[in-house]
């Protein structure tokens, strides 16, 4: 898997594009900068945005490419960034140290989900907020009929309302939604399909 997403962002152009995701601008733009850490975060679209904001970045994938990449265009923006070529498990900062954590397509399957949340949100501070954009279990057939909009193939990896509800029990929901919408972020998210948005506080 590791090889595929080097492969991905190992081309010229920005995969999912340079721009930060939709939602999670929009609800960046409502909170105080501080510190965000961002969940397997490719080549650095929305750690760029963040920075750019105010906002100290945190960020992580295992891509050599990713990190490459996303360095790059926070020069090219003249920002600073944090990132970390590692995987979650080998995270090590310190526990409630982050404002805001944000997972934009991170899709984590079923079996490893709530353990990862988990030790996710472990670095969130109390009153801080999770900003979660992913495909729902819908998501499939709009795939089937426009593949160019990307996302897991299996609906092992896919996520609903309840799964939200359920992972981030004790949380309070600023926004929990499956959407429509269509997607054009870069060459790789391109199309009409369906998926959860949730802004989440910790209690």
């Amino acid at each position: 898997m590791k090889d595929f997403w080097n492969d991905r962002y190992g081309r010229a152009e920005y995969a999912y594009g340079k721009d930060p995701n939709v939602f999670f601008k929009e609800q960046l733009d409502l909170l105080p900068p501080g510190k965000i850490l961002l969940s397997a975060e490719g080549e650095g679209r929305n750690a760029v945005y963040a920075a750019e904001k105010g906002w100290q970045a945190s960020a992580y994938d295992w891509s050599e490419n990713a990190c490459r990449k996303a360095i790059q265009l926070a020069e090219e923006k003249k920002v600073s960034i944090d990132y970390q070529i590692c995987s979650l498990t080998d995270l090590s900062f310190e526990p409630e140290s982050f404002d805001a954590i944000a997972l934009i397509y991170v899709h984590f399957p079923n079996a490893i989900r709530s353990m990862n949340f988990e030790r996710l949100t472990s670095y969130l501070k109390p009153g801080g907020s999770i900003i979660l954009e992913g495909f729902s279990p819908n998501h499939l057939k709009y795939q089937a009929e426009q593949p160019s909009v990307g996302g897991p193939k299996s609906d092992d990896f896919l996520y609903s309302v309840e799964d939200m509800k359920l992972h981030f029990n004790g949380y309070r929901f600023k926004t929990l939604k499956q959407q429509v919408i269509t997607l054009e972020e870069g060459e790789c998210h391109v199309g009409k399909t369906e998926v959860v948005r949730m802004h989440a506080v910790k209690s």
